[in-house]
């Protein structure tokens, strides 16, 4: 890893280095391959796309569930090219790219635009306007006390805070830490799970990988989900990946209603049908079992194991007096601008308008009255159902490099963003 040396001040700072950041840079240098001198990326890891390859290492996901022409590269077939030689590793139908594949891939790409010495190994602890004027710029205290000024910022960090049941909040302390986890917790590869039992919370896609890798472990697996699981090839319909679908969301004025087609589109957690399936082969043989339209209303660690009461506990015996050895929440995340701590400053000093935690940005994605740019779920009321996914990283990428290639301080569109077109 190449160390960055960091300068008193940098044109742009972009806070995270993972899919959403690489796309983003990699389509900016398309048009402007001077502005590699004019950036850097601040990240834990000090690497380009660390902390997306470990989610996937750590729950064996064998391949994305994004088809091959999403990716961080600005030529859509530029995947595809590269996996010529590896054809196996492109799940059909839909050529769905493996896990190593697209590790792979990125590498290449990062080394094809010559971006390894871009990344500084730091976290962004404090966030600050040097004024309150739109072209000021901003303080970024680092980790290990280091400081950098940038005249325009980039927040590329994310999926969003842990969600976590209530009832996990009312659970008396004194359990231990590794029997009731979150699923971003989680590493299968170091886990000896052989002749437990463990249950895991959740509909998406995400506990059938923990609910997979448990069982090939030895351990017997309840998966409980608050509705009944269902199947679906990607996290929202094709539709929402062009004009289809965004054409109608992009005119539609209403902030709370964007809300809801957001909402409606991506429906909460799903399985892929080959997931599902696998699912309940494993079910057939009884190392799964399924408890559907059910939620946990209370737990309790006896020293030894689990005790616990389901919501629906007055209809059938569930869970009532199983023993559990481990609980796991596939519970996903949210987002809220609020609760983001880089978010905390600016908020102070240009107050965006807010929808359920997602901030009303200009059609730059830029928070109001500064040059700060917003990608992935943050941005969804602009870039639609799937701003968070790969697909999501491209339609963001293509709102912010025309503001990035043009001077500072572009006029904000307007008094009232509700008014302002989105295209």
């Amino acid at each position: 890893m190449t160390v960055v040396q960091l300068p008193h001040t940098i044109d742009l700072a972009i806070i995270g280095a993972g899919p959403q950041a690489l796309t983003l840079v990699t389509h900016l240098l398309q048009k402007k391959k001077a502005m590699a001198e004019r950036l850097l990326v601040f990240d834990p890891s000090g690497t380009w796309m660390d902390h997306w390859q470990q989610q996937f290492v750590r729950l064996e996901i064998p391949h994305l569930r994004s088809p091959a022409v999403h990716h961080p590269d600005p030529n859509a077939f530029a995947l595809r090219r590269f996996a010529e030689s590896r054809p196996e590793e492109l799940v059909p139908p839909y050529d769905l790219p493996g896990t190593r594949l697209f590790a792979d891939f990125c590498q290449e790409v990062v080394q094809r635009w010559q971006l390894q010495n871009r990344v500084v190994k730091a976290t962004v602890t404090k966030l600050t306007p040097l004024t309150a004027g739109p072209r000021s710029g901003f303080h970024l205290q680092l980790s290990g006390g280091r400081e950098i000024r940038a005249h325009r910022v980039v927040l590329a960090t994310g999926g969003g805070r842990r969600q976590l049941p209530q009832w996990v909040e009312q659970i008396p302390p004194g359990y231990p830490p590794d029997r009731l986890c979150h699923s971003t917790q989680i590493d299968l590869r170091g886990l000896h799970l052989r002749g437990e039992r463990i249950l895991i919370l959740g509909g998406g896609l995400t506990s059938g990988h923990l609910a997979v890798g448990a069982i090939e472990r030895g351990a017997a697996v309840v998966l409980m989900s608050r509705r009944q699981l269902y199947e679906k090839l990607f996290d929202a319909d094709p539709g929402w990946l062009g004009p289809k679908y965004l054409k109608g969301f992009w005119a539609e004025p209403d902030w709370c209603k964007r809300l809801e087609m957001i909402m409606t589109a991506r429906n909460g957690g799903s399985m892929t049908p080959a997931m599902l399936t696998r699912l309940r082969r494993l079910s057939d043989r009884g190392q799964l079992t399924f408890y559907e339209r059910c939620q946990v209303a209370q737990a309790a660690w006896d020293g030894q194991s689990w005790q616990i009461r389901c919501s629906t506990a007055g209809q059938h015996d569930c869970l009532q007096n199983q023993r559990l050895d481990r609980i796991w929440l596939a519970t996903g995340s949210y987002l809220d601008a609020a609760e983001e701590p880089l978010l905390s400053q600016v908020g102070q000093y240009f107050s965006p308008i807010v929808v359920n935690g997602l901030p009303v940005l200009d059609e730059y994605l830029r928070w109001p009255g500064c040059e700060l740019f917003i990608m992935g779920g943050l941005a969804a009321l602009q870039v639609g159902p799937t701003a968070r996914n790969l697909s999501g990283a491209i339609q963001a990428s293509n709102r912010i490099v025309p503001a990035l290639l043009k001077p500072r301080g572009i006029p904000w569109t307007g008094a009232n963003p509700v008014a302002s077109a989105d295209h």
